[in-house]
C-alpha cells in the first residue's frame, strides 16, 4: 500500500516538475494558492476527474506539494468508507488517480501512485487525463515512469493506453515486459491483425518478447484455423517473409522456448511459428543437440516435430551414429507408442544401411525392453535379434542383461536369442507392492500473532490448499476476537481491495476468505450477509452447488460474526489433514464455548458434526463427555456420535438415450443421486445443510456453471465417503465423455476419507480411470492404490462398473488401458488383475467386440504373467481361437496361455 512518495517526495526544498530543486518557496500572502488547492480538493471530493487537469495547470510547485498532502489524507479516508459509499468512493478514486499523478514530482513516486491497487483505473479515459496533466514533464522523467509502470504486470494490463502514451511522448525504448506485451497483444488482436502488426512500431520488440515468455499471451494461442484473420502464427510467418521480423532471430527464439518446456498450451504457439517459418538446412544441422533434447523431454507434439527433423537428417546421412543412439535412448524411454514405434523404424532403416552401427545403436534399442507396452518390447527384441550377430561379446552381454526387463511372455524368445548370457529367472514367489497406508497428519495450530497471520495470507494467498484455508480462517477469527482493531489495521494495510465495497462483487461468489476480510472491515451490506447465511440449496440445485453452498454459508456466517464474542474461534477447524475433527477435540471446544458463555454458530457447528468420524475409537467416550457438558450442543454431539448410520446415498444411472442429441446420451445427464431422509439434519441444521437430510428427487443433477471451490468439497464430508463420492460424480462424468480436464483433485482425499465404501466410491474411481486427461487418470490410479492398501477396494465391484462404462462407449479402452497399465507398473499386478478379471467376461462375451479391447487384454496378460493369475475368464477361449493376427486375438491367446501356466504352477506347488 502506498504510504508516501518515498525517496522522491519533496522535502523542505521544492522541486520543479522535472525534479530539479528550486529552493524554498515564498508565498505572497494573498491566499490565491490556498484557494486554488481548495477548489481542486472540492472537485476531487466530488469525484469530477475530468475537471482535474484544468485546475492543476495553474498550480505552482508549492501549491502542488500542499495539495499532495491533502490528496494522501483523502486517499486514506476513502479506504475506511463502508459499502454504502462504494459508488462515491469509486468516483473519488478516479479523481485522486489523476490529481495525485499531477502533483507528484519524482518518477518513482508518480509510478507508485499510478500503480496503487486502490487507485488503479480500468477506464481508458483516466489514462488520457493523466497524460494531459503530465504533458509538461521532461522526456527522461516520462520515460522513467513508463518503464516503472510497465514492469508491474497488473498495472501494465490495466494502464496500457497510459503507458503507450508515455512511451510515444518520451521517445523511449518500448518496454519489453510480460505485462506490457500481454496488454499489447490484446490491443492489436482484431481482424486487421496483420495490417496492424505491420504498422505498429512495437511489433519488432514485443513479438520476440512474446515468443520468449514463459506463459504465452492468450490471444496468441486462440487461433481458430489457418485462415482466421486473428491467427498470429500465420501473421508472423508473413512478417518474416516480408522482412519485418528477422527470420534467424524468430527461429532461435522459438527453439529456445521449446527447449525450456512448459505447458502444452504455452508451447503450441512457438511450435506452430517454427513450423511455418521453418529452419534452414544449416540450422537443422547446427541444432542437433537441441532437437535431441526435445525428443527426450518435450511434450509429445514438440518431440514429434524434433523427431521428424532428426529423421530427415538421418536419412540424408547428416546425423552421426552417436547422436542417433542418444536420441534413441531418450525417445524409447517415453510412453507415447507412436514416437517409440517411429524411432524403432528409423533405427531399423539406418541399421539396414549401416550394419556396422549395431554396436552403438542396439544398446539404445534395448532401452525399450522395459517399456510398459509389451508389443513395443516385442518389436525391440525382434530388431535386436536381426542385428545381434554383428555385435561383439561385450555388447551382447549388455543386451542380455537388459533382456531381464522383458515381460515373461517374451522370455522364451530372449532365451533363444541370448542363450547362456541371459540371467536365470528368480524363483522367489510373487509379492504385491502397494503404497503404504496413509497416516493421518495433525493440522498445525493457527497463527497466534497478527503479523504471522497476515504474512501467511499474503505469501500463500487467500485461496491456498483446503486445510490451510481452514487453518488460516480459524487464526483470523481467533485474533479478531482477541484484538479486532489490530487485525483490522493489518488487513486494511495488506489488502486494499476497493472492489470489496462494490455491491456486485459478492453477489454470486464469496471469493473464499475475501468475504470474511470484507466483513471484518465492515464493507458488506447487512442484507447480503443475512441472505448468505440463510440461503439454502433446494432439490433442483446441482450437487456441486450444494457442496459449495455449505462452504459459502460458513464464510458468510464468519463474515457476520468475526470480531464479536459470538465467535471466539471455529469449532469445525479440522484436526487431521483429511478434514476430520477428532471427537474428543470437538468436546473440548464445546466446553470452552460453554465456559465463555457462547453459543455455537449454526453453520460452524453443523460442519463440525459432519466432520466427526463415528468410527473413531474415541467416539464412544466422546459421546459420554459431550452429554455431560449439560449444553444443547453437547447433547446434539452425543446423539450424533451414537447414531450408527451416516448420511448415506444411493446412485443410479438412467439408460442411455439414442443419438448424441438425446438429453440422456451424455453420462452427466444420466446420474441420479438419492439420499435418505434424516430428520436431525433437516430440522436442526442450517438451510445450506438441509439437502443432506432430505430425499433428493430421482432426477439427474446437471451443472451448467463453473465452480473453483471443488478442492474444498472433500472437507465438507470427510466422514461420509459415499455421499461425497455421489456428489462428485457429475463433475467426474464431464471428464469421461465430455471435454473437462483437471477436475479429479478430490479423488485422493476421497480415498483417504472415512466412512463406508460402496457403489458411489467405486463408480467415482471408474470414472477417474476413464478420464480424457492423463493427469486425471493418474490421480484416479493413486486413489485406487490407496484404497487397496487400506483393504477397502472391492476389485469385483470396480470391474463391474467398468464393464458397462466400456461397453456403452463412455470409457474408451485405450484410456482405461493406460490407467491400469500405470497402476500395474507400480507393482500392483495382483490388484489390477483382480479388477480386470471381474471386467473382462462382460466385454469378451459381447456380441460385437469392443474396439480397442486388445490394449486392455495386453495389460491383463502382463499382470497374469507376473502375479501368477489363474482361473477361467468367460469368453476368452472363443476370442483366442479366432482367426487373424489382430491385437485382440494375439493378446487373448497370450492371456489364455498365462492363465493356464498359472494353473499348472499351482498344481505343481500343490503336488
Amino acid at each position: 500500500m502506498v504510504t508516501g512518495v518515498g525517496d522522491d517526495d519533496m522535502g523542505d526544498d521544492v522541486r520543479d516538475m522535472n525534479g530539479v530543486a528550486e529552493g524554498p518557496v515564498r508565498t505572497d500572502g494573498t491566499g490565491h494558492g490556498d484557494a486554488a488547492v481548495e477548489k481542486l480538493m472540492e472537485v476531487v471530493r466530488s469525484g469530477r476527474a475530468h475537471e482535474v487537469p484544468a485546475l492543476l495547470e495553474p498550480l505552482d510547485a508549492a501549491a502542488r506539494k500542499a495539495a499532495l498532502g491533502q490528496l494522501k489524507s483523502l486517499r486514506s479516508e476513502v479506504r475506511g468508507w463502508d459499502w454504502k459509499r462504494w459508488n462515491e468512493a469509486r468516483a473519488v478514486r478516479r479523481a485522486l488517480y489523476v490529481a495525485g499523478a499531477g502533483c507528484q514530482t519524482g518518477a518513482a513516486a508518480a509510478a507508485t501512485w499510478l500503480g496503487g491497487r486502490d487507485l488503479l483505473s480500468r477506464q481508458g479515459e483516466d489514462g488520457t487525463l493523466v497524460l494531459s496533466v503530465l504533458a509538461d514533464r521532461d522526456p527522461a522523467w516520462t520515460a522513467d515512469v513508463a518503464q516503472r509502470l510497465a514492469a508491474r504486470p497488473a498495472v501494465a494490463g490495466n494502464s496500457y493506453g497510459l503507458i503507450r502514451g508515455l512511451v510515444e511522448r518520451s521517445g523511449c525504448a518500448v518496454p519489453a515486459t510480460d505485462g506490457y506485451a500481454l496488454a499489447w497483444a490484446w490491443e492489436v488482436n482484431d481482424p486487421r491483425l496483420l495490417e496492424r502488426l505491420r504498422e505498429d512500431s512495437h511489433t519488432r520488440v514485443l513479438v520476440p518478447h512474446a515468443l520468449a515468455m514463459a506463459e504465452t499471451p492468450a490471444p496468441l494461442t486462440w487461433s481458430v484455423g489457418p485462415e482466421a484473420p486473428t491467427r498470429w502464427p500465420t501473421a508472423l510467418a508473413t512478417l518474416v517473409t516480408e522482412g519485418v521480423l528477422d527470420r534467424a532471430r524468430v527461429v532461435d527464439l522459438c527453439v529456445s522456448r521449446l527447449l525450456r518446456g512448459g505447458r502444452a498450451r504455452d508451447l503450441r504457439f512457438p511450435l506452430e511459428v517454427l513450423r511455418l517459418v521453418g529452419p534452414s538446412a544449416a540450422e537443422r544441422r547446427e541444432r542437433v543437440p537441441d532437437w535431441i533434447g526435445m525428443t527426450a523431454d518435450a511434450p509429445s507434439p514438440v518431440a514429434g516435430y524434433a523427431q521428424e527433423i532428426l529423421a530427415g537428417l538421418a536419412t540424408e546421412g547428416a546425423l552421426s551414429t552417436g547422436a542417433l543412439a542418444e536420441m534413441t535412448g531418450g525417445v524409447l524411454f517415453r510412453t507415447e507408442k507412436k514416437l517409440v514405434r517411429a524411432q524403432l523404424t528409423l533405427v531399423g532403416k539406418v541399421l539396414a544401411r549401416e550394419p556396422g552401427a549395431a554396436d552403438e545403436l542396439l544398446p539404445a534399442v534395448a532401452e525399450a525392453f522395459g517399456h510398459e507396452d509389451t508389443s513395443i518390447q516385442e518389436r525391440a527384441l525382434k530388431l535386436v535379434g536381426c542385428h545381434a550377430a554383428a555385435v561383439d561379446a561385450s555388447v551382447r552381454r549388455e543386451l542380455a542383461e537388459q533382456a531381464g526387463l522383458l515381460s515373461p511372455a517374451h522370455r522364451p524368445a530372449a532365451s533363444a536369442l541370448f542363450g547362456a548370457d541371459l540371467e536365470e529367472e528368480s524363483g522367489a514367489p510373487y509379492e504385491e507392492i502397494l503404497p503404504p497406508v496413509p497416516e493421518r497428519q495433525l493440522v498445525a495450530p493457527p497463527a497466534t500473532a497478527v503479523e504471522a497471520l497476515v504474512e501467511e495470507l499474503v505469501v500463500k494467498g487467500l485461496t491456498e490448499e483446503p486445510v490451510a484455508l481452514e487453518r488460516a480462517l480459524d487464526g483470523l477469527v481467533r485474533l479478531a476476537h482477541r484484538d479486532r482493531a489490530a487485525v483490522v489495521d493489518a488487513v486494511r494495510e495488506a489488502f486494499p481491495r476497493t472492489e470489496w465495497q462494490e455491491g456486485y462483487y459478492f453477489t454470486h461468489h464469496t471469493h473464499g476468505m475475501e468475504v470474511v476480510l470484507a466483513g471484518l472491515l465492515g464493507l458488506l451490506n447487512p442484507t447480503r450477509v443475512e441472505l448468505g447465511r440463510r440461503n439454502g440449496r433446494g432439490p433442483t440445485c446441482c450437487l456441486q452447488q450444494s457442496l459449495s453452498g455449505i462452504l459459502d454459508a460458513r464464510l458468510w456466517e464468519a463474515a457476520d460474526l468475526i470480531g464479536t464474542d459470538a465467535l471466539p474461534f471455529l469449532l469445525a477447524t479440522p484436526t487431521w489433514h483429511t478434514g476430520a475433527v477428532d471427537p474428543l477435540v470437538l468436546v473440548e471446544r464445546l466446553r470452552a464455548y460453554r465456559d465463555a458463555g457462547a453459543e455455537p454458530a449454526p453453520a460452524d457447528f453443523a460442519q463440525a458434526l459432519l466432520r466427526v468420524p463415528r468410527t473413531d475409537p474415541s467416539a464412544g467416550r466422546a459421546a459420554e463427555e459431550a452429554a455431560a457438558l449439560g449444553t444443547s450442543a453437547g447433547r446434539r454431539l452425543a446423539v450424533w456420535l451414537r447414531e450408527e448410520a451416516a448420511v448415506g446415498a444411493t446412485v443410479r444411472l438412467l439408460p442411455r438415450g439414442e443419438g448424441r442429441s438425446s438429453l440422456k446420451w451424455w453420462l452427466i445427464d444420466r446420474i441420479v443421486v438419492e439420499t435418505g431422509v434424516r430428520p436431525v439434519v433437516r430440522e436442526e441444521m442450517p438451510p445450506a445443510f438441509q439437502w443432506l437430510g432430505s430425499a433428493l428427487g430421482a432426477t439427474p443433477r446437471r451443472c451448467y456453471h463453473w465452480d473453483n471451490s471443488r478442492a474444498q468439497w472433500p472437507l465438507v464430508l470427510p466422514a461420509d465417503r459415499e455421499v461425497l463420492a455421489a456428489c462428485l460424480l457429475p463433475t467426474l462424468a464431464g471428464c469421461v465423455d465430455g471435454d473437462s480436464r483437471g477436475l479429479t483433485e478430490p479423488l485422493t482425499a476421497l480415498a483417504e476419507a472415512e466412512g463406508p465404501v460402496g457403489r458411489a466410491v467405486h463408480l467415482a474411481l471408474a470414472f477417474g480411470l476413464g478420464c480424457i486427461d492423463a493427469d486425471d487418470r493418474l490421480r484416479a490410479v493413486d486413489a485406487v492404490l490407496v484404497l487397496a492398501s487400506r483393504g477397502e477396494l472391492d476389485a469385483r465391484q470396480l470391474g463391474g462398473e467398468l464393464v458397462w462404462l466400456v461397453a456403452e462407449g463412455s470409457v474408451k479402452p485405450n484410456r482405461l488401458a493406460d490407467a491400469v497399465r500405470t497402476a500395474a507398473a507400480t507393482g500392483a499386478y495382483g490388484t489390477v488383475w483382480a479388477v480386470l478379471a471381474a471386467m473382462l467376461p462382460g466385454l469378451l462375451g459381447a456380441g460385437k467386440p469392443v474396439r480397442g479391447l486388445g490394449e486392455v487384454l495386453a495389460v491383463a496378460a502382463d499382470c497374469a504373467e507376473r502375479c501368477g493369475g489363474r482361473g477361467e475368464v468367460a469368453g476368452l477361449d472363443a476370442v483366442a481361437s479366432g482367426r487373424g493376427s489382430s491385437q485382440l486375438v494375439a493378446q487373448a491367446k497370450r492371456l489364455l496361455n498365462a492363465l493356464r501356466q498359472g494353473v499348472d504352477q499351482s498344481l505343481t506347488e500343490t503336488a
